[in-house]
């Protein structure tokens, strides 16, 4: 059995389909609020942040997938992450459980350096500190032999359905309501952003590759690196018209942060967007050849069509 820790949100439900289609059928869902996401799925409620539940929703699996997000609190973060992913990894341990752990660029320096597998972590910021807390207690794990486990780290996404991100509030959410596009604060640096199908079936295909543990895999993504303004201009070629954005300054954030707590959560964010954001996939495109990776013409098709669909 396959379990997935955290699976309703864009991720987990996406990894659960992956699963079915090419590794198994025997899948566990586990949230808070457990839904099946393909029909021969079991389902478990259970709160990760309770010692005891962890290790029952892990008990009887083979691999558990951690994709589990909290909301954008930082106090929240600090107080449940580090907690939630303890329980994790002795359940882990306890069930004899390999691990696959779903991350993020939190922790990675914010400035123009092209990101790899071994750069050094320098937070920005309380959540990037959580994160880098994070992958820590897993690395130190899989350094001393006690859990097999691995990390497959992705960047900002961008895609269909549930996904959340900077990217599909500022850019596709507002297409879809007809408002003008928002940009932070930069138009003409390069970005690595990763479409959330693909970031859901390099992780369930690292997971059942038992050569690829002990060790962090960066996630693919489609290398052109589009700046913003390469960005909207190859989606309004696929829109049909000219899609108009603005950019959001610096000191507009800093404003909105005194009135709106999400934007005030953003701030430590920020400064990824003044630069150049490169994420390097070169590791797994070498190991996984035949892996396709969605470009970005294809993934934004995907959005127009998934929201024509849906009107």
């Amino acid at each position: 059995m396959q379990t997935i820790l955290g699976a309703s949100g864009q991720i987990g439900e996406e990894l659960a389909k992956e699963l079915k289609k090419n590794f198994t059928s025997d899948i566990r869902i586990v949230s808070r609020n457990a839904k099946k996401v393909n029909d021969t799925d079991t389902v478990l409620s259970a709160d990760l942040s309770i010692r005891e539940k962890a290790i029952e929703a892990v008990e009887g699996s083979e691999i558990a997938y951690f994709t589990l997000g909290l909301p954008m609190n930082s106090d929240l973060w600090k107080k449940q992450f580090p907690l939630i992913t303890q329980n994790v990894i002795d359940a882990c341990k306890i069930n004899g459980t390999k691990l696959v752990f779903f991350d993020n660029t939190y922790m990675y320096p914010q400035n123009d350096q092209i990101l790899t597998e071994d750069t050094p972590f320098m937070p920005v910021g309380r959540k990037g500190k959580v994160r880098k807390e994070m992958a820590e207690m897993i690395l130190k794990e899989m350094y001393s032999g006690d859990l097999e486990a691995v990390i497959c780290r992705a960047p900002e996404f961008y895609g269909p359905d549930k996904t959340q991100s900077i990217t599909n509030t500022l850019i596709f959410n507002n297409i879809k309501e007809g408002k003008k596009l928002k940009v932070p604060l930069r138009d003409d640096k390069k970005r690595s952003l990763i479409w959330t199908p693909d970031a859901s079936r390099a992780t369930a295909l690292i997971g059942n590759t038992p050569d690829a543990f002990d060790q962090t895999w960066h996630l693919p993504v489609d290398q052109s690196h589009l700046t913003y303004k390469e960005f909207i201009k190859l989606s309004s070629e696929v829109y049909g018209y000219e899609l108009k954005y603005s950019v959001i300054p610096k000191f507009a954030f800093r404003i909105g942060a005194l009135f709106n707590d999400r934007l005030k959560e953003l701030q430590e964010l920020l400064p990824r967007y003044e630069h150049n954001n490169l994420f390097d996939d070169s590791k797994f495109r070498k190991r996984f050849p035949d892996f396709n990776i969605t470009t970005y013409k294809e993934g934004i098709q995907e959005i127009k069509r998934k929201q024509l669909s849906a009107e």
